[in-house]
């Protein structure tokens, strides 16, 4: 059974920062060659340098929730890397919303962000990996890599739009996985629970008392560093989960398996 990744092409979304910085890195230290889109141009400059004509890194910076840009993201990658194996959607955004509040737009933009922006590339991504293996017997066609959270299956009224959002990307890596498996591509997501990413470092800084919070209703006592949820992203993207799709996995410390905790899920 490998783990590995290396050769394999991948784009990562949310790359400027984070937890999808964290998967991008840690895929490109594995022998990847890694596409890393997010809109924040200067934060991409800034962690991986001028983009370079040759080597396993490039970045592309652009709005995703525009279809153009999809495209234009899509031509970048197989321009540079001739093919994409692997898509790791880690873009997601994580904001409070007032659930008896009928002006509050928060589940719109959550759904625009976090899922539409996913579905439309994820469509585009597989169209090309479908091409790509045409008259090959590989048994790995690709894989899309969803990241969710255990938002979806705990209650927080704080977290309305997060939580609806978060169980639309979990339905749409099942519906996914049975579109896409004659294909032999296969689509899973990663649930998880508190990990150090920028969003939830700025609301530590806001609120010292989540950070024991957190860590009291996490049965393994800590929160999650984001090259944790980097390793089992390449679980999920390697052959050695070839047999693997249409699953969410959790990563949570045993969060999800106790009382909900007032802390946001992050």
């Amino acid at each position: 059974m490998s783990f590995s990744v290396s050769g394999k092409t991948a784009i990562v979304t949310g790359g400027a920062n984070g937890i999808g910085l964290a998967i991008g890195r840690h895929l490109a230290d594995k022998g990847a060659n890694v596409m890393f889109a997010d809109m924040e141009e200067d934060t991409l400059i800034e962690q991986l340098g001028e983009n370079p004509e040759d080597g396993p890194i490039r970045f592309f910076a652009g709005d995703l929730r525009e279809k153009l840009t999809l495209a234009n993201l899509l031509s970048a990658t197989i321009d540079a890397f001739d093919s994409v194996d692997i898509l790791i959607n880690a873009s997601r955004q994580v904001v409070t919303s007032d659930s008896l509040n009928p002006d509050d737009d928060a589940v719109e933009l959550l759904l625009q962000q976090n899922l539409i922006t996913a579905l439309r590339l994820s469509q585009l991504v597989a169209k090309r990996m479908i091409k790509q293996s045409e008259g090959e017997e590989t048994p790995q066609g690709g894989a899309i890599i969803n990241l969710s959270s255990i938002a979806t299956c705990r209650a927080n009224p704080d977290l309305l739009a997060y939580g609806i959002s978060s169980a639309a990307i979990d339905q749409m890596t099942r519906s996914l996985a049975v579109t896409l498996a004659p294909h032999r591509i296969r689509v899973n997501a990663l649930a998880f629970g508190s990990v150090m990413s920028r969003s939830l470092q700025e609301t530590l800084k806001d609120h010292d008392d989540y950070r024991n919070d957190i860590e009291q209703h996490t049965p393994l006592g800590r929160i999650a560093a984001c090259s944790e949820l980097a390793d089992a992203v390449q679980f999920l993207a390697s052959e050695g989960s070839g047999f693997m799709t249409g699953q969410i996995m959790t990563l949570d410390g045993g969060r999800s398996l106790v009382d909900p905790v007032s802390a946001p899920a992050h």
